[in-house]
């Protein structure tokens, strides 16, 4: 996620960090390319004159504007939920840690000291799994190391053979509280609200999987593709009688704006992965980790991820 303040001045040409530019360049280059050549031989294909109107540019533009609009909300729509998911998911790991710290009974606090052998402990350093286990799933990822010390030897060789990771963590999470109430450390009421918690994290990581496995429909996709790329090789055709040599320029605006949205909606599409403009998964992981290991008491808290040449991952 690129995070940093707006550009003015001529700054605001020249970025090209987290702009879809470098995406669109070749075609756009192409297309400019075309645009000179039909300029320089006034739209004559040897002596075939090539004659159109703006009028049908006219109709056919504002229905891909507003088609691409559209689908760039749909896909936003996928952006913003996916980021709402995560939020979610932090509020309820705060919640999980709250509530085993305070519901389970047990004569000493619950400190990081205390290691895995206790419980609390262990079901508060699941939760920081859990989110790292789900990153890696949403973006196709292999597990990685950190997650080892988070976790019972025994629960890291069974995890890695599970094909659903963050649902085996979830599982052994039930497990812990079923554990918790037959030994009388927490009454089967309040037991109640430590479930629901779990029950909310793992809707959370099943709308995250959703998004991720549910795209926008091709073929709706393709027509917008197909739409945009047709008229914007045809367009100087259209101009070159009426603005003559502001042909390429006037076809370079609404070449990469037509190339730009249909990128843009490409990229913010898929909100897990990696790209410039997705979501910062790494960092929302870390502050979960960060806020767990804090409530623990835990000396090893690791700094939160800053931005790097103004991008967040």
């Amino acid at each position: 996620m690129i995070i940093r303040d707006r550009p003015s001045g001529l700054k605001l040409f020249l970025l090209l960090r987290g702009s879809v530019l470098p995406r669109i360049l070749p075609t756009l280059i192409v297309n400019i390319v075309i645009a000179t050549l039909v300029t320089v031989s006034h739209g004559d294909l040897y002596t075939l004159k090539i004659t159109l109107t703006t009028i049908p540019f006219t109709l056919i533009g504002l229905p891909i504007a507003i088609f691409l609009g559209f689908r760039n909300n749909a896909a936003y729509d996928r952006f913003w939920e996916g980021r709402k998911l995560w939020g979610e998911l932090v509020l309820r790991c705060r919640n999980l840690s709250r509530q085993c710290q305070s519901l389970i009974d047990d004569p000493e606090p619950a400190v990081a000291s205390l290691g895995l052998a206790d419980v609390r402990v262990r079901m508060i350093y699941r939760a920081i799994a859990f989110s790292l286990a789900l990153r890696d799933r949403l973006r196709n990822q292999p597990i990685t190391g950190e997650l080892q010390t988070l976790l019972l030897p025994g629960e890291w060789e069974h995890m890695e053979a599970a094909r659903n990771k963050p649902d085996f963590l979830m599982l052994r999470m039930g497990q812990d509280l079923r554990l918790s109430l037959k030994e009388g450390r927490i009454d089967p009421c309040l037991a109640v609200a430590i479930d629901t918690t779990l029950s909310a994290m793992t809707a959370a990581a099943a709308s995250c999987e959703r998004i991720r496995n549910t795209p926008i429909p091709f073929s709706y996709t393709l027509l917008l593709h197909r739409t945009a790329y047709i008229y914007c090789f045809l367009l100087p055709f259209g101009l070159v009688d009426s603005i003559g040599f502001m042909t390429p320029f006037v076809v370079a605006v609404v070449a990469y704006t037509f190339f730009g949205l249909d990128a843009l909606g490409d990229e913010i599409e898929e909100p897990f992965g990696t790209e410039s403009n997705d979501l910062p998964l790494d960092a929302i992981c870390r502050a979960i980790e960060i806020d767990m290991r804090a409530s623990l008491q835990d000396t090893s808290i690791p700094p939160p991820l800053m931005p790097i040449n103004f991008c967040l991952t």
